[in-house]
């Protein structure tokens, strides 16, 4: 059984102190002092009556209000000071159950005890005023039930409406998000994927002739490899693209352990790289900052690439378990400024600003007293 929350015994005990005031109200309006030989045997059976009722209570007004209505009926017939919580049982189960079960429920409470009344103090003054005045009290009870239920289900039925609302949005948002990854992944692989597939012919078609020089056709290869790389990656995008984002994870992504293999394809290509790996464990470093940081030395050779193509580029990657991880790319500015920028220029730099924002990390990028041009990132590692 779960635990009453304060709002709960609060309520408890409000409705059981209501009662008590309605039933003492009643008690004081009917009792006389008996001339029998035991006078407190009203008053004992009326702190009876009231003690099992105020139990009762406690344990049934919310999971079983019909029930505790009838043991209150019963209480009422047994003791006048039970009929305070006859009427507060009456509007519970108004604020619970239906008008079909609230009605019959008040009409036979009404008339139980207003014949019982009747009967036993036939005669009596008073009589047909208390007979009303129980009447219209059952009557008013369950109004204010019925109207208390129709102002909680219009409350449910708005939160109801809401929720559906908010998750007919949030479901439209997907589908609209949907919709533009596969655009996208249509142009890319309409436009990108037919154009880097041209090139990458063409490079093999090179590569094979045989009055090509040697150095010629070495640069061929590289070209045809790194053509046939770049349809590779293209096509992993578009399958992200076109996948549930929470697949994504499942492909292969590239690691710390991965780097030697992207320099040795730069140096294929013809650039000069220099890399110096300071990192006691490769593979203990996380998949997500390797990853990371695989990606940034990559971006930062491109840019070597695009704006000083000849240059010596140096890479340094530092750990410092429990601290983080620190990638530094940097290579001198080429002499007579710099070359006109090729397109896709400085998009790299921006989303590799996101992509190091993600995990907390820093980046900087620009001009070093020395001449050179530096890229540098940190990204934390766990403790």
């Amino acid at each position: 059984m779960p635990r009453r929350s304060f709002r709960e015994w609060a309520a408890d005990l409000a409705y059981i102190w209501f009662a008590c005031l309605v039933g003492g109200f009643f008690f004081l309006a009917t009792y006389t002092d008996p001339a029998a030989s035991d006078e407190t045997a009203p008053v004992r059976l009326e702190a009876a009556v009231w003690l099992i009722l105020v139990a009762a209570t406690i344990g049934l007004r919310r999971r079983r209000p019909v029930l505790l209505a009838v043991l209150c009926q019963a209480g009422a017939i047994m003791a006048t000071g039970g009929l305070g919580f006859a009427a507060m049982a009456v509007l519970n189960v108004a604020v619970r159950r239906s008008w079909r079960v609230s009605l019959p429920l008040a009409s036979s409470h009404v008339l139980l005890v207003g014949t019982l009344w009747w009967l036993v103090g036939e005669g009596e003054p008073g009589v047909w005023e208390g007979v009303v005045t129980i009447a219209l009290l059952h009557t008013t009870l369950v109004a204010v039930g019925l109207l208390v239920r129709s102002q909680r289900q219009l409350v449910l039925a708005a939160q109801e409406r809401a929720r559906q609302a908010e998750e007919g949005q949030r479901l439209r948002v997907e589908e609209a998000r949907h919709h533009e990854r596969e655009r996208l992944a249509r142009e890319m692989h309409d436009v990108l994927a037919h154009r880097i597939s041209l090139l990458a012919v063409h490079a093999g078609a090179l590569e094979y002739r045989g009055n090509l020089p040697e150095e010629e056709a070495r640069m061929a290869q590289v070209i045809r490899q790194c053509a046939h790389d770049a349809l590779e990656d293209l096509r992993e995008v578009i399958g992200m693209l076109r996948e549930d984002p929470a697949e994504n994870g499942e492909r292969p992504q590239p690691a710390l352990t991965d780097l030697p293999g992207l320099i040795e394809q730069s140096r294929q290509a013809g650039t000069r790289v220099t890399l110096e790996e300071r990192v006691p464990d490769p593979p203990s470093i996380p998949a997500r900052i390797g990853r990371h940081a695989y990606r940034i030395v990559q971006e930062g050779l491109t840019n070597a690439r695009k704006h000083a193509p000849g240059t010596h580029v140096r890479v340094t990657v530092t750990a410092v378990p429990g601290d983080g991880l620190t990638i530094e790319v940097a290579n001198p500015l080429p002499v007579g400024g710099v070359p006109a920028a090729l397109p896709g220029a400085g998009a790299g730099l921006i989303g590799l600003r996101e992509r190091v924002g993600i995990v907390g990390g820093r980046l900087e990028h620009g001009r070093t007293p020395d001449g050179d041009f530096r890229l540098r990132a940190w990204l934390p590692l766990p403790r």
